[in-house]
């Protein structure tokens, strides 16, 4: 059996490790020309049976190595007022026992080293046109597979091709994220140092090489903005536009990288609501099927976990063939998806104040905070179910 996915950041290597356990042959293809490894990215979290999947992987050790190491956040408030600083273990008490982050770069190298041994790898590839299973890639070449694999995130190619335009699928829950990398401006070394105003957030952490920071923006804005995905000036020009009129003047520096770089991401926060993401021999894994937003949702724990579950249900269904496999795959990942869609849009209602009073209660709760009681702290910091929540009630089919 052979498997052609499009998409080699998370999904698409995890799903091609455990292909090939069963014994399938697995070709990706890759848009950008090289892995986008390192610590480049912004930092993502596995949860729960994401954590367990990277386990079974062999993974374990390399990823905590790798882990991010922001042990405390201040948030910084204006007009005088002492900075609040809080440990980050006290944050994500309530968001799940197992819990890991990492930079997005990090965890995309260490799976590529685990699967470019016995996986086709075609980067700067694309898939063109879709007949079916047959696939016409940009190189001029043609693979016909048993199987066709989007793992190639909120904006699938794989889902235009085969299922319609990306309209039809994604819904716009009315904020923007900007993410790139800079000197470490402020001082803050590994603190991360936060900065809210009605309506936006900013946040400047730590990444693995000294004396560089990332910083993270996060904006409400009603207004659907084309973000022009193949211009950085474009993206650089609205995102400066969305923040830098609202924020505390310690900024200027950080916003001052922003024109220079060279790793910058722009895009609005919106999530993939698909009744069906499979068709026929074609299917789709994570943020391209389900995703429930970036940086808001658990949409890297829910495509790692899909994508085990999905390899599971194609190695197990020999059988009974691809098609009802992915009926099995779909049967299993459709609660998960919906409890993820839903703590998306309460993590973006919590983490980014509506408003003066939203920023004055976040820092009275971070503030008290470490005087709670666990269980109350908990309570706080699960953004209703929590992540836990969202994946506790998927079980992991055994490893082959």
């Amino acid at each position: 059996m052979h498997a052609l996915i499009s998409g080699a950041s998370i999904a698409g290597p995890v799903l091609a490790y455990w292909l090939r356990r069963y014994g399938w042959r697995v070709t990706v293809v890759e848009r950008s020309p090289a892995l986008r490894a390192g610590d480049g990215g912004h930092a993502v979290d596995l949860f729960g049976p994401a954590v367990e999947v990277i386990e079974r992987m062999g993974l374990r050790d390399r990823v905590h190595a790798a882990r991010t190491r922001n042990d405390t956040i201040t948030l910084f408030r204006r007009h005088g007022r002492a900075p609040v600083t809080v440990a980050t273990a006290d944050l994500s008490t309530g968001i799940s026992a197992r819990h890991v982050e990492i930079p997005r770069g990090a965890l995309a190298g260490l799976l590529h080293d685990a699967t470019r041994d016995d996986v086709d790898y075609r980067f700067d590839t694309v898939i063109e046109r879709l007949d079916g299973t047959h696939a016409l890639l940009s190189d001029g070449s043609s693979v016909t597979a048993d199987l066709v694999v989007g793992a190639d995130g909120l904006h699938s190619g794989v889902r235009r091709l085969s299922f319609g335009p990306e309209s039809r699928y994604r819904r716009f829950l009315g904020a923007y994220l900007a993410v790139y990398s800079l000197p470490d401006v402020l001082g803050t070394g590994p603190t991360v140092a936060t900065f809210t105003a009605p309506r936006r957030v900013v946040a400047v952490y730590p990444t693995a090489s000294p004396g560089r920071s990332r910083a993270l923006l996060l904006v409400r804005s009603p207004q659907v903005i084309s973000c022009d995905h193949r211009d950085p000036r474009t993206q650089k020009s609205l995102a400066r536009e969305l923040v830098e009129d609202a924020f505390d003047p310690r900024l200027t520096p950080v916003l001052a990288h922003l024109d220079t770089a060279d790793d910058f991401y722009f895009d609005e926060i919106a999530q993939i609501r698909m009744d069906h993401w499979s068709h026929g021999h074609v299917t789709l894994v994570g943020d391209a099927g389900y995703g429930p937003g970036p940086a808001v949702g658990g949409g890297t724990s829910l495509a790692v976990a899909g994508a085990y579950v999905l390899a599971a249900e194609l190695g197990a269904g020999s059988s009974t063939g691809v098609p009802a496999a992915l009926a099995r795959y779909q049967a299993a990942l459709s609660e998960p998806v919906r409890r993820a869609h839903r703590f998306g849009r309460a993590v973006l209602g919590s983490i980014v104040p509506r408003s003066h009073a939203h920023v004055w209660l976040t820092a009275q709760t971070m503030r008290a905070l470490p005087h709670l009681p666990a269980t109350m702290r908990s309570r706080l910091t699960s953004f209703g179910s929590g992540p836990a929540g969202m994946l506790g009630d998927l079980t992991l089919p055994p490893a082959p």
